[in-house]
């Protein structure tokens, strides 16, 4: 998708695209080159998009990969009539990309309060940030045992997140430090699954610390961080809040936080 005859803003660069997978129907996750200058702190988000009839259609995207990678990536829905996803699911390697120059986010190591325990809750799509943060020295440095849990509605949903914690084993900069820290749980919410359930109500009934072998959510040792569709952040972050933990942000550090911008 070459745009070598329009201006760019100046707030965007166009990126190669690298990589591109088709995880189902619904989901795809694509891999762009990296600007030299662009710099982002692990589980920040960025603007993404397009040059449509003559204009940026840009949205929010959380980077997938790590701040030390060489390459960025991100993981998508498809939304057949969305005006910028019913675009990128055609995107091959070698199409071009609009990169925002100014990533941000509140789902990052600095805003959360030092603890011990680190729980990364995702759903769909939102597993995106996580994906960068588990591949991210600094969160093992900092916690000493990470549960990510991803839940989805089909079996086949959950496939990229699997994939990836599976070969974390083999990372050479932090293989060593995932085996005794990261914990990967993952649920459905339609299909029959070893674990079966909103995220939300496995942890109102007790099953996820009763599956996992912790204590319920305490804030004195307890970081949760939230992404998800919207529905999901706002119960979800009624129930931790329902715990005693207070939302936290890069000007003031708590006990968890939340993602604040969406895809389609």
């Amino acid at each position: 998708m070459p745009s070598d005859s329009l201006v760019l803003p100046k707030s965007v660069t166009e990126e190669d695209v690298l990589e591109v997978r088709h995880w189902t129907d619904e989901l795809f996750s694509f891999r762009l080159t990296r600007p030299a200058a662009f710099r982002f702190r692990s589980g920040e988000f960025v603007m993404l998009g397009l040059m449509v009839d003559g204009k940026p259609l840009l949205r929010a995207y959380s980077i997938a990969s790590p701040a030390w990678d060489d390459g960025l990536d991100f993981f998508s829905i498809k939304v057949q009539d969305g005006p910028l996803t019913s675009r990128l699911q055609h995107l091959k390697p070698g199409d071009r990309v609009l990169l925002g120059k100014k990533p941000t986010g509140t789902l990052v190591l600095d805003a959360l309060l030092p603890g011990k325990r680190l729980y990364m809750l995702s759903t769909g799509t939102g597993i995106a940030p996580f994906a960068s943060l588990i591949r991210e020295p600094e969160t093992y440095e900092k916690f000493d045992q990470i549960i990510l849990t991803h839940t989805c509605r089909n079996v086949a949903d959950l496939a990229y997140g699997a994939e990836l914690v599976d070969s974390l084993v083999e990372d050479p900069l932090i293989g060593e430090m995932v085996g005794p820290k990261l914990t990967y749980y993952a649920s459905t919410t339609r299909e029959d699954f070893v674990h079966k359930g909103r995220i939300t109500t496995l942890i109102e009934n007790g099953q996820l610390f009763k599956d996992l072998d912790v204590p319920a959510f305490d804030p004195a040792v307890d970081r949760v961080m939230i992404c998800g569709s919207m529905a999901m952040l706002q119960d979800t972050k009624k129930l931790v809040e329902g715990f005693g933990f207070t939302e936290g942000s890069n000007a003031n550090p708590g006990d968890f936080v939340v993602e604040k911008a969406f895809a389609e």
